[in-house]
């Protein structure tokens, strides 16, 4: 694992591009910044400067190379590079609140946006008129939606909102692709369909993950509990009460494996192996080992009396110094990830090996 510090701004969100030799990351203001690896530094080589409000979310394209960024100004672009130079393209998504996340689809062909105006906007190219287009999915959400995540296939989206649900709709697009097959969600597609619809998820749900096959949908909420429900077990649902803090990201690492981190500054490993059977596995942080210095009596007792403890020491015995943001993965395809990142509010980066529990 490898620890990169970005400066002493929060990172709120960070993408990579296709060869990971390059990362997007927003230092909680509204310009992107690109850094490239350089040896065993990253150096700056891009700032994308569009926004007039706080960038919410970077998505990076793998095969077309486009980012799409969206921000509280209430707008998104998708930047294509020609002749070294970042060009942006305004998207008509029509919200009157604040975009809040966004992700491409796996074949690349749309994106969706979630936005504090109780939608979700499907954003697709129309070639005609040269332009970005937007369709609004409104139906049932009651809140800003806050998290987003495409099924493999680039049909089902799954969304966490801070109304308490986690759904799944259908983004189909009969403009541009063909009609999709049933899946274990569901056989009737038509744009906009709610396939899963769950209520009781206690707290904003923060974050939402397809496993590989997207037969399982994993979230995390904000009263400290991680869930799945899964589709092919009759979209049963096996939600577990955290001793931590709240988790902010979840990503699927593998068919049964997944990692989450947030307010505790580390991530932690869960396994799904079927309803009722999700477990914690392990933590996922190496503590850092502190060094004991002599210390004066006076100091030992101002310490007890200000800290309610005996060390002088402000640092956490983890690698990220404040709660973990989001998660991503670096190498190695979402049924077998080899490495994945997590960015936090202490402006680190850091690069994680992960190693199946089962092997």
């Amino acid at each position: 694992m490898s620890l990169y510090s970005f400066g002493l701004e929060p990172l709120s969100c960070h993408a990579w591009n296709k060869d990971r030799s390059q990362i997007a990351v927003s230092p909680n203001n509204n310009v992107v910044n690109i850094y490239e690896k350089k040896g065993k530094e990253w150096v700056k080589i891009h700032d994308l400067t569009e926004h007039s409000g706080r960038i919410t979310g970077i998505d990076w394209a793998p095969e077309s190379n486009r980012i799409v960024t969206c921000a509280s100004d209430r707008n998104a672009y998708v930047w294509t590079l020609k002749d070294g130079v970042w060009k942006p393209t305004l998207v008509l998504v029509r919200i009157n609140r604040a975009a809040t996340c966004v992700k491409w689809s796996p074949l690349e062909n749309k994106f969706a946006l979630g936005s504090g105006a109780r939608l979700i906007s499907v954003c697709y190219f129309e070639k005609e008129n040269d332009w970005w287009l937007s369709k609004h999915i409104k139906k049932t959400i009651r809140s800003t939606v806050l998290s987003l995540d495409w099924h493999p296939n680039n049909i089902l989206l799954a969304t966490g909102s801070a109304d308490f649900y986690c759904r799944v709709f259908s983004a189909y697009i009969k403009d541009i692709e063909d009609k999709p097959g049933p899946t274990a969600w569901g056989s009737k597609m038509p744009f906009g369909e709610v396939l899963l619809e769950h209520k009781d998820c206690g707290g904003w749900v923060h974050s939402v993950s397809f496993s590989p096959s997207g037969d399982q949908l994993a979230w995390v909420s904000h009263n400290s509990t991680i869930a799945v429900a899964d589709a092919a077990q009759g979209k049963e649902v096996t939600q577990v009460p955290l001793d931590r803090l709240p988790l902010l990201s979840v990503l699927y690492v593998s068919p049964t494996e997944m990692v989450a981190a947030g307010h505790d500054c580390c991530p932690y490993q869960y396994t799904y192996k079927g309803p009722g059977a999700l477990e914690f596995v392990k933590k996922l942080d190496i503590p850092k080992q502190s060094s004991k210095s002599s210390m004066s009596a006076m100091q030992h007792f101002r310490n007890l009396d200000k800290r309610a403890t005996e060390e002088d020491s402000n640092e956490l015995n983890t690698l990220h110094q404040n709660s973990i943001t989001q998660l991503c993965v670096v190498s190695g395809e979402k049924d077998k990830v080899e490495k994945y990142s997590s960015v936090g509010l202490d402006g680190a980066m850091v690069i994680w090996d992960f190693k199946d529990s089962d092997n």
